[in-house]
């Protein structure tokens, strides 16, 4: 087997790199003794694309996999590419339409990344970006997570960002941060402008200069006896409340009315 940059590892991840980007896959490998129609279907991408497919181990298969479930396909290819400040304000200068863009502060956990980007391809998100240090970058389990997002979802790594977040605002960007302690409950705002959102780490949320930027701080009620809402389950809702107001054209309350209480953390 001949190294690559990068691999992607089951159906999902697989299918959706060789049907967006085949120009990066370099070569198939399949298990033995494996003939479903799910492999077959994987393997006439790959034909398709004149991508090489061999048959191996599947021992040989989870040692490429590292933790991830492959099951029965991981693809060689090409580094994906990662984008830097320089493109995405070429993007955000010629882009058609209000903005969205996803902010991660520090995001360490594969599972919990990859959930973010599947809800950011659904949410209809431009762009995601990721300080370049302490964050989990497009590994194996993300993409195998994104169910084929981390190929749709331009990823964009900034040295400071903080000072990145300056730089959106200066654009025109509004960007409102989720912090659990805030009054503001995440339906109290209103989405339809240029906008970035922001989540914290898994453990200690929004880091002080990055809270620091924001425009606004919004929380995600909480009724129950849990006290916080996992990053990516936060990041879904969030987006989702963007894309709702926008297909409606105005948020569901007034920025000074109360529908339900500001307590509870967004991550």
């Amino acid at each position: 087997m001949t190294h690559r940059s990068d691999i992607a590892v089951g159906f999902h991840a697989v299918q959706s790199l060789l049907k967006t980007n085949p120009g990066r896959a370099r070569q198939l490998l399949v298990a033995k003794g494996r003939h479903d129609q799910r492999l077959q279907k994987t393997i006439a991408l790959a034909e398709k694309a004149d991508i090489e497919v061999q048959r191996v181990d599947s021992a040989d298969l989870d040692k490429l996999a590292d933790s991830a479930k492959h099951q029965g396909v991981v693809l060689y290819a090409d580094k994906a590419r990662v984008y830097d400040e320089r493109w995405l304000f070429e993007l955000l200068d010629n882009i058609d339409h209000q903005p969205l863009i996803l902010v991660l502060d520090g995001l360490t956990d594969p599972h919990n990344l990859g959930a973010c980007l599947r809800s950011a391809d659904g949410a209809g998100v431009d762009a995601v970006i990721v300080p370049r240090d302490k964050s989990c970058g497009l590994t194996p389990v993300v993409r195998k997570v994104a169910c084929g997002a981390a190929d749709t979802i331009p990823f964009v790594l900034v040295t400071n960002l903080s000072r990145a977040l300056e730089k959106l605002k200066d654009r025109g960007i509004w960007v409102v941060g989720a912090a659990g302690e805030a009054e503001q409950c995440v339906a109290q705002v209103d989405y339809n402008m240029p906008m970035a959102v922001v989540l914290g780490s898994e453990d200690r949320g929004l880091r002080r200069l990055t809270r620091e930027c924001c425009d606004y701080l919004v929380s995600i009620p909480m009724a129950g006896m849990v006290a916080s809402l996992n990053v990516s389950v936060a990041t879904g809702i969030m987006l989702y409340e963007i894309m709702r107001q926008r297909s409606l054209g105005g948020n569901c309350l007034g920025k000074g009315e109360v529908g339900a209480s500001g307590k509870g953390s967004a991550g």
